[in-house]
């Protein structure tokens, strides 16, 4: 996904009618590809929820491909974004080039069993959620209880599309902890490492 002020290459494309000329991201959704990188907030959430959306919609029966290089982001706009790879009809695969830290390892996670993968160089990252209350007190309460629920919810999360047991990941999200590709496949965070998609037949 792009990032603001960031130069979108142009790919120009030969037709029937002549030439055209897409924006890089718009080629790749023709192939029901998404790219997911720079931190993950609000309007990139609402691009890939858009982008799910419309990929379902076009063909209910092929799978996504979701690419992500992230170093996480807001938990809500992480949850949109995962709420909608459960709720659309398609397999979503999941590919980690350069990292998937905090929400974006859950993104990782959330992919269709047997079709997540990283890059041999991956590096993955996962944690519990990092707060920064202000305000009187009773708000920082009602702010910190927030970030408990949220916490309890990601674990949970984690624990579903890992396969481990609950507090073994309490425990394991209570400092950084940082995985190599083969550390995160073992984890269950992904399937398969993977160097080349043509050596898959894709």
């Amino acid at each position: 996904m792009a990032t603001r002020n960031q130069l979108i290459p142009h790919v120009i494309e030969e037709t029937g009618r002549g030439e055209r000329a897409y924006d890089i991201y718009s080629r790749l959704l023709k192939d029901r590809i998404i790219f997911l990188g720079g931190e993950i907030e609000d309007d990139t959430a609402n691009l890939v929820i858009a982008q799910l959306l419309f990929l379902q919609n076009e063909n209910a029966d092929a799978d996504i491909s979701i690419y992500i290089n992230s170093p996480g982001g807001y938990i809500t706009a992480g949850f949109a974004i995962y709420d909608t790879m459960q709720f659309v009809g398609c397999d979503v695969r999941t590919y980690c080039l350069g990292q998937a830290a905090s929400m974006a390892a859950v993104l990782l996670a959330a992919g269709t069993k047997g079709k997540r993968y990283v890059l041999p160089n991956s590096r993955i990252l996962i944690h519990q959620p990092i707060g920064g209350a202000r305000g009187p007190a009773t708000d920082i309460g009602i702010q910190a209880a927030e970030i408990l629920r949220l916490r309890e919810r990601l674990n949970q999360i984690l624990a579903d599309h890992t396969g481990r047991p609950l507090e073994g990941i309490e425990k394991d999200v209570d400092r950084d902890r940082f995985m190599s590709a083969e550390e995160a496949v073992d984890y269950g965070l992904a399937d398969e490492i993977i160097t080349s998609l043509a050596k898959k037949g894709e």
